[in-house]
């Protein structure tokens, strides 16, 4: 069993800079590049990196908080229509069967980065839960991140908010 995309999450550094606040501040050429689908003046949603399933989306706050509570009631509307308005095109973009979606508070809840909130839309189709994650912790990843990227980036442009150039730069 192979999963090197494990090992770079593994090796990098959980030190330095947020990478949340560094997709709100990233101009929209760098957005593939970073994996970002769009960004809105209160919200980003982008591709995990380090993902549990194919086309596995991150919502985030632009503001660095770790808690709902400390969301001003503006940013908390605003990103959660951001969650709604993702999970509306990634199960139609992917025909996922079903999404889980959620967010982890704290370390202790399984953050792997606690310090900036952001929700999981995770696309789940039937009979994907195999062997692999149980026995091994390893998942089969049917299609790259860039690909998916492509796929799904098209599906954002009806959104309000920063987009990649056209031909996704």
């Amino acid at each position: 069993m192979w999963a090197p995309w494990r090992m770079e999450y593994v090796l990098a550094s959980k030190s330095g800079a947020c990478i949340f606040c560094d997709f709100a501040a990233l101009a929209p050429s760098s957005y593939r590049e970073k994996l970002v689908l769009l960004a809105q003046p209160h919200a980003t949603v982008c591709l995990n990196r380090y993902p549990f399933a194919a086309s596995h989306l991150l919502v985030a706050p632009r503001r660095h908080v770790s808690e709902l509570s400390e969301l001003a009631d503006d940013e908390l509307d605003a990103m959660m229509r951001l969650v709604r308005d993702a999970a509306t095109r990634l199960r139609r973009v992917t025909g996922a069967d079903g999404l889980n979606v959620g967010f982890n508070l704290g370390k202790a809840a399984g953050a792997g980065i606690a310090d900036h909130l952001h929700a999981h839309v995770v696309p789940r189709w039937d009979g994907d839960t195999n062997f692999m994650p149980v026995l091994a912790d390893v998942r089969v990843m049917p299609e790259y991140l860039d690909e998916s990227w492509k796929r799904l980036a098209p599906a954002f442009a009806d959104l309000p908010g920063e987009h990649a150039a056209a031909g996704g730069a």
